[in-house]
């Protein structure tokens, strides 16, 4: 039984939902993927803030039809496709299906969309590549730290040598009596 007009209406406005709230739509080919491993991958993004969606391209199709942020991914949208629909952490997401693909050798990415542009599966795979939110994070207050511990090292020195100046001068002035 095939699905009702209202039905694929709800599935293209569920997609519109989607793809609002999404920074970067990543198309991949899942043939071949069993039930099993489609809800390992969906499990292993959720964490991220990610989706993964496997729906027909016609109603993707629809759902991105005259959005200038999604509209290119028009070009992607041929044989079994699932979308990876990434919200919050895109390395964190990206990293996620990587290991994935890893494990399961059975999906391919085709590319994806961020901001209107087409990206390229090398694209991708270098935003993957970049470090994640909170490694970021730690580099920056690593730095900020290392600033800040520097700047104490140069204060307390000051007030040190200027003793040792002056414990010098006092072992002359013993000396020379």
């Amino acid at each position: 039984m095939g699905r009702t007009l209202e039905n694929k209406q709800a599935i293209v406005a569920e997609l519109k939902e989607s793809l609002s709230q999404s920074q970067l739509a990543v198309v991949i080919d899942y043939k071949g993927l069993t039930v099993a491993e489609i809800t390992d991958l969906r499990r292993r993004l959720l964490p991220k803030g990610a989706e993964c969606k496997v729906t027909k391209n016609t109603l993707m199709r629809i759902a991105v039809e005259g959005d200038p942020t999604w509209e290119a991914m028009t070009n992607l949208l041929k044989g079994s496709s699932a979308f990876l629909l990434i919200k919050d952490d895109v390395g964190g997401a990206l990293k996620a299906y990587q290991d994935f693909q890893k494990a399961s050798k059975k999906t391919e990415l085709r590319g994806g969309v961020m901001e209107g542009r087409t990206l390229t599966d090398a694209d991708v795979k270098a935003i993957a590549d970049l470090p994640s939110k909170e490694q970021l994070m730690a580099q920056v207050a690593g730095a900020i730290n290392g600033v800040a511990t520097k700047l104490a090292v140069g204060i307390n020195e000051i007030p040190a040598s200027l003793a040792r100046a002056i414990q010098a001068v006092a072992d002359q002035e013993k000396e020379a009596a």
